[in-house]
């Protein structure tokens, strides 16, 4: 059900953002503003975003099969990478479009520059208020929220640069919003490139740590060591641990493995796992590259 209401939200965005759209390219080319332009290419990138996002999650609710063991879970975080991606180009293409502008500032039709940007604005709140609601645990989510409040951002330099350009004349303000626009979007999106790449890396994921992790387990009752230790994440907040547990000869293997697993739920949230029960240690026998 909460992925049900995620989509619902994103589908909602998608159409705010899309009505807009073509509301503020047509007032970026009648205006001659790079910073309405900036932003009506980052809001296309919005609807790019979010329909990614859409179609991640309704795939993902596919089931497993003999060859997708763990189903298609892990294109959300595709889709989240995708998502940080596609910022960083927009703002090398921004940046591209600022720098010929600052050699030769064009002027700008301030005024509905200005009435432009301030209804983007709007829009862009809006669009923010429906996804802040959603789940934050999701990459998924967080990438499509991310692009909504660059898009903010980027209606709020613009109505900025509308006022000083009105009140001054200085076009140069239209190039430099952007290029500090660009700054801000890059700034808002590493973490989540990072952190998708992460997890398709299957590095151990943000706030566990494996030292910990097997202290924990080589604590339950019967076990004497535990090897050959990974924790990764599959997809966002759904984390996944094997190991093999050496544990004493004369010991319950089922009482063990219970007590581990539930030691790992509690502590860790860790509900996927898969640990092989040895009762002498094959450490140094098995393989060892990883």
């Amino acid at each position: 059900m909460e992925r049900d209401g995620d989509t619902h939200r994103l589908t909602l965005a998608l159409a705010i953002t899309a009505i807009y759209f073509f509301a503020e390219l047509l007032g970026g080319i009648l205006t001659n503003s790079l910073a309405l332009l900036s932003d009506a290419g980052h809001m296309f990138s919005d609807i790019a975003a979010l329909a990614l996002s859409i179609f991640a999650f309704q795939m993902a609710r596919r089931p497993a099969t003999i060859k997708k063991s763990y189903g298609y879970h892990r294109l959300e975080i595709l889709a989240a990478l995708i998502n940080g991606l596609a910022l960083w180009l927009i703002v090398g293409v921004i940046f591209n479009e600022a720098y010929r502008r600052f050699l030769d500032p064009p002027e700008v039709q301030s005024l509905g520059m200005l009435v432009v940007a301030t209804l983007g604005l709007g829009v862009n709140v809006v669009a923010g208020f429906i996804l802040y609601g959603s789940d934050h645990a999701s990459l998924n989510m967080r990438g499509a929220f991310l692009h909504v409040l660059g898009d903010a951002l980027g209606s709020v330099g613009a109505v900025g640069a509308g006022l000083v350009m009105l009140a001054t004349g200085w076009y140069l303000a239209d190039p430099l919003v952007s290029v500090l626009i660009g700054l801000l979007i890059l700034y808002t999106s590493w973490g989540l490139v990072k952190e998708s790449v992460d997890i398709l890396m299957q590095s151990v994921p943000e706030g566990i740590d494996v030292a910990e992790v097997q202290s924990a387990m080589e604590r339950v009752s019967g076990v004497v060591k535990i090897h050959d230790l990974h924790v990764w994440s599959v997809t966002s907040g759904v984390f996944t641990l094997s190991a093999h547990a050496v544990i004493r000869p004369d010991g319950d293997p089922h009482g063990i493995l219970d007590r581990i697993e539930e030691e790992l739920k509690r502590r860790f949230r860790i509900e996927h796992t898969t640990i092989q029960l040895e009762f002498e240690d094959r450490e140094q026998k098995e393989f060892r590259d990883f």
